[in-house]
């Protein structure tokens, strides 16, 4: 069943992207653009060879783009953008580049809503946890309630505390991620990991398991939204001397091309010391 009848553009068609795609339907209502090559048949969505063809005549353009990307992304649609038309930023970015963003689309008569993305869009989809800010975000939320996005909420009228709720959890689970393949990376090459995982309360292989899949699958991806969360820190007078770990860390395996990891915990260790030799 689709969850809309009009026209909504795509900027950045990764896995945010295209899982919402897939998930409500929009079929023809949708378009998309992407700098990569991508299967956006697999989406049923209208895949458009220039950032102008995507925009051109939407009402609603959702920016889901790599952190490092988001600002450009916007000044790039600024140009090109109609009056009136909701630009939802679900970039994970700071809040001050959110308010350089909104600046532009502002400026080009358009409305701008800053979004933050509080979970993995798999498996909730379009139920993963949005926060909406900036003074339009009442009017926004509708709009994103009409594409079939159903768990929404509206934190303040500044363009920047949602964004800023969520540079701020990562500091806390991108570093988690990051401390944990520290310690168990180092485990491994000791030959102690289970001395150390049955050393914790409760299933930390489990989750440890997972946070080194997301690192090794997003880890560049997280390390540049992690950039923008240094630069958070940083304006609100926070020194960010764990956030730059983070930063190299998740770059770290992200970088090693593990871009499929096998499954369970010590076959992922054991992969990433190989990895690194």
């Amino acid at each position: 069943m689709k969850a809309m009848t009009q026209t909504l553009t795509l900027i950045g068609f990764g896995e945010a992207g295209s899982t919402f795609a897939r998930a409500a339907g929009w079929e023809d209502d949708a378009r998309a653009f992407d700098i990569r090559p991508v299967d956006f048949d697999a989406a049923a969505v209208r895949g458009c060879a220039s950032l102008a063809d995507a925009l051109a005549g939407t009402p609603s353009v959702i920016s889901v783009v790599t952190a490092d990307n988001a600002l450009s992304v916007a000044q790039d649609a600024a140009a090109l953008i109609a009056p009136g038309t909701f630009f939802f930023d679900m970039n994970s970015v700071a809040p001050g580049t959110k308010r350089a963003a909104a600046a532009a689309i502002g400026a080009a008569g358009a409305v701008y809503i800053d979004v933050a993305v509080m979970a993995p869009v798999n498996p909730s989809r379009l139920a993963t946890p949005l926060l909406l800010s900036g003074p339009d975000a009442e009017t926004g939320g509708a709009v994103l309630a009409a594409l079939g996005f159903t768990n929404l909420r509206i934190v303040g009228d500044d363009v920047g505390r949602a964004s800023t709720i969520k540079m701020l959890r990562s500091v806390m689970v991108k570093g988690v991620e990051a401390l944990t393949a520290e310690c168990l990376i180092a485990c491994e090459c000791a030959g102690v990991t289970d001395e150390v995982l049955g050393s914790f309360e409760g299933d930390w292989a489990t989750g440890a398991d997972y946070r080194i899949d997301r690192m090794l699958v997003h880890g560049g991806r997280r390390a540049a939204e992690m950039a923008e969360v240094v630069k958070t820190l940083a304006a609100l007078g926070i020194e960010p001397l764990m956030t730059r770990g983070t930063v190299a860390r998740q770059a770290q395996l992200g970088g090693l091309g593990i871009a499929a990891p096998p499954a369970g915990l010590e076959a992922k260790l054991a992969k990433v010391r190989n990895a690194g030799q």
